[in-house]
């Protein structure tokens, strides 16, 4: 085995260190020794498979050994500090970072995998090449994995295709990929899978001929424009296939693209002259052209795809590339690492990673594993659309992305001062869902309220989520250490356990610790902005008040026994609380509408006219409707607001302006900065280019409103605003 290790190395990688490599080997396979696999191997031809992978990803000296190593921590009496003086400290790092969290307790399997991808996630920080171990290590496992019970099949098969086959996607390691694919496919639908193998084996050779025939012709075109190529068919991958018709809802009959063609060139320019050569002998089919050269995918793969209609009327997938972008397609970013010679900044490592930047973000914000894992596969397994700015930088973000996540892409001040955007020159609702090519430009204003917390169930990306939470947790700390200390209260009340002696010190202070909080505060901070749930508090206090059940169970208070002289003192008389937030003098229980005519609100001089059926119907004082009317005063009655009961009334307001684009917008904006709702909004213009806008608002008092008609005569263009009395 070590033969064949060091021949590979030698033709992939010549530089590498063979004598580092064959230590690394020769201490794994001693550390290893007694140690066996299910299917009765020894353990230690796993480790050494491992190291093969890394080698046809042509990593360099310390990756390999780190390789060979990868388990010895985790699986033997050797620890990190020996690795480290035995190999250095930079092959023990990658170790350490590959090794699970095998020796601590955890509540579920999703807080154990939470945590041991945080653990990851943390180490790809300092070095990427922890990930590519990892994956090898997981390539390997899948590969073997028949050994295992029928369970375990299919729980590694899910996991590996909701974590690790999108990680590799991100990577750009399309070799991994498709096979990690194609062997969840196996354990997860077994029948399926088997089924789509022979379907596809057998149309694969009725489309071989076809793809020949197109091959040659592709070849004979070219070498009349002397571009120099290598064409061959590209299989389409089982998975790929069986995820199409799923996704789609079509038969296997339905599915054409089971093979493609793929032209590979020597520069850029050969690709679109290529492009040209190929839409000149099919046609092209509208809209399934894709230019990943212009704007590569985040993982860097860079591309020319286009469907035709071959002569068959059969449409065909094309591929065209150069060797460099090949490269990259196959082995994503571990083609860029050339670890030793080139050293590439870590500046450019974090350009090509920008996922796992957010995702390190979110991990520090989140404490619940639940939460954390739900990010995580939203960020690793959506696809994603690719948007623009208006001065054309490209943003991508997950499908069912808003311009709030947009906003909070660009920057945390865009996001938090966001109140409104535009999307293609047009005004779009927040929760407008982005599609591609998009144009987007964001509206914010300094006198923003910051973001609400319903943005939090409108945006997708965790990165938004993040950043709003942070927002919170910084701007309304006192907020949300009531809101949480509440909330957690009474959450412990519902489950008949004493507030009041469980929120002591002594109970949440290994509560606060496992949780990564320094204080009671911060953590009733957290449960107040959302970092952490109140449930998973409560699940972890009761396991500490297990033993002291008692103690701590609610006691059912004794009810109060009237005493036998006791007298309930009457209703005080007078003024009689009504509905709708209005007191009529020595009247209870009566019907209270408020005059369409002059529509009062808290705050204007009111007066009641009592109707015949009808209730009391309330006016202003100076309506024309009550001043004009030729009714005997005795219809008429005392009322007045009830200043403790907060309610909206609608008001009409009138806008006149000088008429100009984007006049409604900041209308619009401004209601939407004073969180007033608009009822409706009529607007027109005159012969003279004077517009009127017409709005019905909901408003809670004469003060809110006289602040906001201020406001809107400060709109430039708006020489008057103001109330409509009749």
């Amino acid at each position: 085995m070590l033969e064949n290790l060091i021949s590979l190395i030698e033709e992939s990688n010549p530089q590498c260190d063979v004598e580092l490599i064959i230590e690394a080997y020769n201490f794994a396979e001693g550390a290893h020794e007694g140690q066996y696999r299910k299917s009765g191997e020894k353990y230690f031809i796993h480790p050494v498979e491992v190291a093969k992978i890394l080698i046809e990803l042509k990593m360099d000296s310390s990756t390999i050994a780190a390789g060979l190593l990868h388990d010895v921590i985790e699986d033997t009496d050797y620890t990190y500090e020996y690795i480290s003086n035995k190999f250095g400290e930079e092959v023990a790092m990658l170790v350490e970072g590959v090794t699970k969290l095998t020796r601590f307790s955890f509540n579920s399997r999703e807080e154990r995998q939470a945590e041991n991808l945080r653990k990851m996630f943390i180490a790809m920080a300092k070095d990427i090449r922890v990930i590519l171990i990892k994956l090898a290590d997981r390539l390997h496992n899948m590969r073997t994995l028949k050994y295992q019970s029928e369970y375990k099949k299919k729980e590694k098969a899910q996991e590996t295709l909701e974590i690790y086959a999108p990680i590799a996607h991100r990577l750009g390691i399309s070799r991994i990929k498709w096979e990690l694919e194609d062997i969840c496919l196996r354990y997860i639908d077994e029948e399926g899978y088997y089924e789509l193998v022979e379907k596809v084996s057998i149309k694969r050779k009725d489309r071989e001929v076809l793809i020949n025939n197109v091959i040659k012709s592709i070849e004979e075109k070219l070498d009349d424009f002397d571009i120099n190529s290598e064409i061959n068919g590209r299989p389409k991958h089982f998975y790929s296939i069986y995820k199409k018709m799923m996704n789609q809802d079509k038969t296997f009959e339905e599915i054409f693209d089971f093979l493609a063609v793929r032209v590979i060139v020597d520069n850029v320019k050969d690709c679109y002259g290529v492009l040209g050569v190929i839409h000149t002998m099919w046609k092209p089919i509208p809209g399934r052209f894709k230019d990943y050269i212009a704007m590569p995918k985040p993982n860097m793969y860079q591309s020319l795809h286009t469907t035709v209609i071959c002569d068959t009327g059969e449409p065909l997938e094309i591929q065209i590339r150069t060797w460099d972008m090949h490269r990259i397609a196959e082995y994503g970013i571990a083609a860029h690492w050339k670890y030793k010679e080139s050293k590439e900044t870590s500046g450019d490592i974090e350009n090509r990673l920008n996922w796992l930047g957010q995702m390190l973000e979110w991990e520090k914000e989140t404490k619940d594993p639940q939460e954390f894992m739900e990010a995580l596969k939203v960020d690793l397994f959506t696809n994603e659309v690719y948007t623009f700015t208006p001065k054309g930088r490209v943003i991508n973000l997950p499908i069912g992305s808003t311009p709030i996540d947009f906003a909070y892409k660009i920057h945390s001040d865009i996001g938090n001062n966001c109140v409104g955007a535009k999307v293609d020159s047009r005004i779009v609702p927040l929760d407008y869902k982005l599609k591609n090519g998009n144009i987007v430009e964001i509206l914010t204003s300094s006198n923003s309220n910051g973001p609400s917390r319903d943005w939090l169930n409108i945006v997708k990306s965790s990165q938004a989520k993040t950043k709003i939470k942070q927002w919170f947790k910084k701007e309304r700390k006192e907020e949300n250490i009531e809101k949480g200390k509440v909330s957690l209260e009474k959450a412990l009340k519902r489950e008949g356990i004493n507030a009041d002696k469980a929120l002591k010190n002594k109970i949440l202070e290994p509560i606060i610790e496992k949780l990564g909080y320094k204080f009671t505060e911060d953590l009733f901070a957290a449960i107040g902005y959302g970092g952490v749930t109140v449930n998973q508090v409560v699940s972890r206090i009761k396991e500490q008040t297990e033993d002291d059940k008692e103690d701590y169970t609610l006691k059912k208070t004794e009810v109060e026994k009237i005493p036998e002289n006791y007298v309930r003192p009457k209703k005080s008389q007078g003024k009689k609380k009504v509905s709708q937030g209005i007191m009529v003098k020595g009247v209870d229980n009566i019907l209270i509408r408020f005059a369409k005519c002059c529509n009062p609100v808290p705050g204007d001089e009111i007066i009641g006219y009592i109707t015949r059926g009808r209730g009391v119907s309330i006016h202003r004082s100076d309506c024309s409707t009550v001043t004009n009317t030729q009714e005997t005063k005795d219809r008429f009655i005392d009322v007045e607001w009830d200043v403790n009961k907060a309610q909206d009334f609608q008001v009409e307001i009138e806008v006149e302006a000088t008429d100009r684009k984007g006049l409604l917008t900041e209308i619009t904006f401004l209601l939407s900065e004073s969180k007033i709702a608009v009822n409706s909004l009529n607007a027109r213009t005159n012969k003279d280019k004077v517009a009127f806008v017409n709005l019905t608002l909901e408003i809670g008092s004469t003060e809110q409103l006289t602040k906001l008609i201020e406001k809107l005569k400060h709109i430039q263009g708006v020489f008057d605003a103001y109330r409509v009395k009749n």
